[in-house]
C-alpha cells in the first residue's frame, strides 16, 4: 500500500493511494498517519477496509502532498554508506555506520520549495531511501529481526550545507539540520509492495541533468543491519526516519562544485517509491 498525507502544512489529512489510482479517505480510521498509527495495526486496519470498500474517495486534485508521516520523533542518518559516495568525497568506506541526527522538523513535503540558508555557498543534494520505523526497536537480537520493525520505505531530499557540515564544526548537524532540509515522500510504500529494499534504483537531476543513479544494491550496510545496528545506541520508535546514505553524484563530489542556487529545480526517483520534484530559493 501507499499512504499519504494531503493538505496545507499543519492541515494535512491522511489517505492511501487505491490499487485504480483513487486516493482514499482514511479520516474514519485514524487522525493521522504518525508514530500511534503504525504501532497500533493501523496499516493492517487500511489494508482490510480497503479490502471491504469502506474508504471514502478523497479530491486530492491540486491538493498539496505533505511528508508521509507526521511528527517524526527523531531522523537518523547514515553518512558514506555507498562506496562509490565515499570515493567522490575522499573518505574511505568506513568499517561501521557513520551515523548522525538530523532536526526532525526538517522533514517537509515532497514537492515543497526548500530553502537555502542565509549564507549559505555550498546547498547540496543526497537522493536517499528513508526506512520508516513501524515497531520499537531496542537491542534487536540480529539484523534478521529488523524486517518486523520497519513500516515501510519512502523517498528522502537529504539536503545538506557542506561548509556548515564540514568545515564550521567538528560535527555535521548544523549543515544537516537547516529549515526545509528534509524533503520525504510522497508516500509511506508498505514493504510488501516494495520488495527487496537492497534493489531499487535512485537517481536525481538538477535542472533536468542527471546527477545521481545508483542502486542500494550498492550499501555498504543494508536497510536490515542498519536497524539492527542503531537499535543496539538508540531506541527507534514508531514513525521514527532513517535515511540510509546517498551513492555518488552530490555536489561535493562533482567537477566544479556546482551547488544548488535559488530557482534550481531538483527531481528525484527511488523505484517504487514514486518521484519528488523541489525549487530553491532563498530564505
Amino acid at each position: 500500500m501507499k499512504l499519504l498525507r494531503i493538505g496545507a502544512p499543519g492541515e494535512e489529512v491522511p489517505a492511501v493511494l487505491a490499487a485504480d489510482g483513487s486516493v482514499r479517505s482514511l479520516a474514519a480510521l485514524t487522525g493521522d498517519v504518525d508514530g500511534a498509527f503504525l504501532a497500533g495495526g493501523g496499516v493492517e486496519r487500511v489494508r482490510a477496509a480497503l479490502a471491504a470498500g469502506e474508504l471514502p474517495p478523497l479530491d486530492a486534485e491540486g491538493v498539496r502532498v505533505g511528508a508521509p508521516v507526521a511528527r517524526p520523533g527523531k531522523v537518523v542518518c547514515v553518512g558514506l554508506n555507498f562506496r562509490d559516495h565515499a570515493a567522490e568525497t575522499g573518505a574511505a568506506i568506513p568499517t561501521r555506520p557513520v551515523v548522525f541526527m538530523k532536526d526532525p522538523a526538517t522533514v517537509v513535503g515532497p514537492y515543497d520549495e526548500v530553502l537555502i540558508p542565509r549564507g549559505s555557498v555550498k546547498t547540496d543534494w543526497e537522493v536517499e531511501l528513508a526506512v520508516v520505523v513501524g515497531q520499537r526497536a531496542r537491542y534487536l537480537a540480529s539484523p534478521e529481526d529488523a524486517a518486523a520493525c520497519v513500516a515501510g520505505y519512502a523517498i528522502s531530499n537529504d539536503v545538506s550545507e557542506r561548509e556548515f557540515q564540514l568545515e564550521f564544526s567538528a560535527q555535521w548537524d548544523i549543515g544537516k539540520s537547516c529549515e526545509t532540509f528534509n524533503p520525504l515522500g510522497p508516500w509511506l510504500v508498505t514493504p510488501d509492495e516494495v520488495g527487496d529494499p537492497q534493489a531499487l534504483g535512485m537517481r536525481l537531476s538538477v535542472n533536468g541533468q542527471v546527477r545521481q543513479d545508483g542502486d542500494t544494491k550498492e550499501m555498504v550496510f543494508d536497510v536490515a543491519y542498519l536497524v539492527w545496528y542503531l537499535s543496539q545506541y538508540m531506541v527507534l520508535n514508531p514513525g521514527d526516519v532513517i535515511n540510509t546514505g546517498t551513492p555518488a553524484g552530490v555536489a561535493l563530489g562533482l567537477p566544479g562544485l556546482p551547488y544548488l542556487r535559488a530557482g534550481d529545480v531538483v527531481e528525484l526517483s527511488v523505484d517504487g517509491l514514486g518521484t519528488q520534484r523541489q525549487t530553491f530559493v532563498d530564505a
